[in-house]
């Protein structure tokens, strides 16, 4: 069974920075891409950033870029979104998802993960001005 859990949100001062942690099992981790979304309420789905794990290739959404850094760890099976200068529009819940081998929702920006399978429920992320 595919299960993602999500770790290292909370509530964060505007210019503060966070990692988030993606915690994965249930497959074979290099045969798998990692994405980051997040969610903030009243609004849809944003896709920030995908990982192939087999590769380390990386790709950003364009609201991703500048300030956060995707990265993992093959060893822990564990992705990590890393984000600096948090803004209080940073503000929504963040999950991880599993899609096998590529990131192709994020080749045809953007992002919406709405044909990958596997989700986390997401962690919190909460930006006071």
């Amino acid at each position: 069974e595919v299960q993602l859990v999500e770790s290292g949100g909370g509530l964060v001062q505007a210019g503060g920075s966070l990692r988030l942690s993606c915690a994965a099992s249930g497959f074979t981790f290099d045969d798998y891409s990692i994405s980051w979304f997040r969610q903030a309420p009243g609004k849809e789905r944003e896709g920030l950033s995908c990982i192939i794990l087999s590769n380390g290739s990386t790709y950003y959404g364009d609201s991703a870029k500048g300030r956060f850094r995707i990265s993992s760890d093959n060893a822990k099976n564990t992705v990590y979104l890393q984000i600096l200068s948090l803004k209080p529009e940073d503000t929504a819940v963040y999950y991880c998802a599993a899609d096998y081998l590529s990131c192709l929702d994020f080749t045809s920006p953007p992002a919406t993960g709405a044909f990958i399978n596997f989700w986390g429920v997401g962690t919190q992320v909460t930006v006071s001005r």
